[in-house]
């Protein structure tokens, strides 16, 4: 037991978590700026975003208090999917999450010593 936690401490020290060797060959590299398309791309999913509460925000709290014959209604789906579709969502999210979670899990998995 003493010897598996020596061996332990070894791993863990020769895998950096405890210290870093001082006379690395690696040096840092400068942190490089996006590019056009990834700030297009990240300024997409901003507006997206801001577009998509904006929606959710009005048929949920907008709406409500308006008359149901009014125009506005036209351009939204009926209330009940103001609950389900966002339920939906976080179950494909934490699907989603679970897998990522398990692939990453297995191809970390160390295989069994056998004796």
């Amino acid at each position: 037991p003493q010897q598996e936690t020596a061996e332990t401490f070894r791993s863990f020290c020769s895998a950096g978590y405890f210290y870093r060797k001082k006379n690395s060959s690696r040096k840092r590299q400068p942190a490089k700026m996006a590019t056009g398309v990834d700030q297009a791309v990240g300024m997409s999913l901003v507006v997206f975003s801001l577009l998509l509460f904006t929606y959710y925000s009005v048929w949920v709290i907008i709406l409500p208090f308006m008359d149901s014959d009014h125009i506005l209604h036209t351009y939204f789906l009926p209330r009940e999917y103001s609950v389900i579709l966002p339920g939906i969502a976080a179950v494909i999210l934490l699907l989603c999450i679970g897998a990522f979670t398990a692939v990453i899990m297995w191809k970390n998995r160390k295989p069994k010593k056998v004796d």
